[in-house]
């Protein structure tokens, strides 16, 4: 009984799930590029003041946020 169960879970899941879709762009007004190309050479003040570039943070999870800005 607890196979059954399992089986017809997995087949309710299967069907009542929709498919994947791929995200409209377009809509979005976001422009799609491929391939993904590196960001160029810059460097910005840090929240101590100094001068902080990219290129330190080689290898490392980078979120850029321009919030409000002139």
């Amino acid at each position: 009984m607890k196979r059954f169960v399992t089986l017809a879970t997995a087949a309710v899941m299967a069907t009542a799930s929709p498919a994947v879709a791929v995200p409209d762009f377009a809509s979005l007004q976001i422009q799609q590029y491929d391939p993904p190309r590196p960001a160029p050479a810059f460097s910005l003040p840090d929240l101590k003041g100094r001068n902080a570039t990219l290129a330190e943070l080689r290898g490392k999870v980078v979120m850029l946020f321009f919030w409000a800005t002139w």
